[in-house]
């Protein structure tokens, strides 16, 4: 969906579609990544809305996504989730999570949380472990910003992933007795996994962790204005790194196991953003 297509217009008529079913302003803004969908169901009262009938909402077709948007409480705070997202791969468009965040600047433009699985390059960092997202590379996809023509497009990246809230999260893992590593992310648009060669060439330009989701959304939410912070459920090592090559089952294998944790984190960082 290029920026030119009436952003302002479409974010106002989703607003208006889930406020009429009952979504209020969120204090948190969550999207889960591949296997980390269970936590929806923790929601409180929840409000569930299908993408399919938000206007300008992408669908997505991802297995191990549930497609909905879910509003209620969460440690005594209203947090809406994005229980799965659209991929750039899945129809080439980077700015396909364009209407989804612009949404968020119609229900007062809660911080968000990003949460993906994620192939690790850094031995230090291996499957089952959550990691903080410090700051991303983006080398192997399209800005989601090209065709915006607002002075806005030239967005600073200096703190895309927040200082205040990366804190939270430590103070966060900290209390539930979790380690909590921060890592960069090295974005690669997919949806063919990374070859061994772009496996070195990521642990040479700096990176710890590879995946193909959540830059673009990084990138659209700091344009629209809003506070990040990311989070990396750990599946595999890069390829070349293992006998084994990663593959998208194990991808969501390893998520499914690791999820308890993360779920355990995003929980006690809702409720450190309560004491804030």
């Amino acid at each position: 969906m290029a920026w030119s297509d009436h952003p302002e217009r479409l974010f106002d008529e989703a607003a208006a579609c889930v406020t009429a079913r009952g979504v209020g302003r969120p204090d948190l803004a969550i999207i889960l990544g591949s296997g980390l969908g269970p936590l929806a169901d923790e929601i409180a009262d929840p409000v569930v809305i299908p993408f399919a009938d938000i206007p300008g909402f992408p669908v997505g077709a991802v297995s191990g996504h549930r497609k909905a948007l879910v509003f209620g409480g969460l440690e005594g705070r209203k947090v809406l989730v994005y229980a799965g997202r659209s991929h750039a791969y899945e129809g080439g468009d980077a700015a396909v999570m364009k209407v989804p965040l612009g949404l968020l600047t119609r229900l007062g433009s809660p911080p968000l949380l990003a949460t993906n699985a994620a192939g690790s390059v850094n031995l230090g960092m291996k499957p089952g472990d959550v990691v903080s997202i410090s700051d991303h590379i983006s080398l192997g996809g399209p800005n989601p910003l090209i065709g915006d023509s607002d002075e806005r497009r030239f967005v600073p990246m200096a703190d895309a992933y927040s200082p205040t809230l990366r804190a939270r999260l430590r103070v966060a893992a900290s209390s539930i007795g979790l380690a909590l590593d921060e890592g960069v992310y090295m974005w690669w648009s997919g949806p063919s996994f990374e070859t061994p060669a772009e496996i070195r060439l990521s642990q040479r330009v700096g990176a710890d962790l590879v995946g193909m989701s959540t830059v673009p959304e990084v990138i659209m939410a700091r344009r629209l204005g809003l506070m990040v912070a990311g989070l990396s459920i750990v599946t595999n090592y890069g390829t070349g790194m293992q006998v084994i090559a990663p593959n998208h089952m194990e991808t969501k294998h390893v998520a499914d196991t690791a999820a308890p944790r993360l779920k355990a984190l995003v929980r006690a960082f809702v409720k450190e953003m309560a004491h804030a």
